[in-house]
């Protein structure tokens, strides 16, 4: 299973032709609540956005609701990474990899903080290529 980053979604959705499916079969995709907040508040229009939640909210779910555990796990990637002399942009992206790794999931990204995280963390990351 993967979980797809908004970084990936945006770069799919705003390319048109580049679709998920080049990367990894759609009934192996999953979500979580950070990345359905990044990916709903950029549509733009009021119709994309309406058949953009359905389509999210129709995907697997993993860790709904956030708890106060992996909230701290996420700080604790982030702080691992700054004390490596690795910056790491999103803490977002912290909230998104302690998902993964609580789920052994790979997460599929067009992101710098996923390559930087895995180095200090169990996270196992591919980014997409274009």
């Amino acid at each position: 299973m993967t979980l797809v980053d908004t970084s990936a979604w945006v770069a799919c959705l705003d390319k048109g032709s580049l679709r998920i499916e080049r990367f990894v079969p759609f009934d192996e995709v999953v979500t979580c609540l950070p990345v359905v907040h990044e990916v709903l508040q950029g549509f733009r229009d009021e119709s994309s956005y309406r058949r953009g939640a359905i389509a999210f909210m129709a995907m697997p779910i993993v860790e709904s609701p956030l708890t106060d555990a992996l909230v701290l796990e996420a700080v604790d990637l982030y702080r691992r990474a700054r004390r490596a002399g690795l910056t790491v942009r999103s803490g977002v992206d912290c909230l998104v990899a302690a998902c993964a790794m609580r789920h052994d999931l790979e997460v599929l990204h067009d992101d710098r903080d996923y390559p930087a995280l895995a180095r200090v963390s169990g996270l196992k990351e591919r980014r997409i290529r274009r």
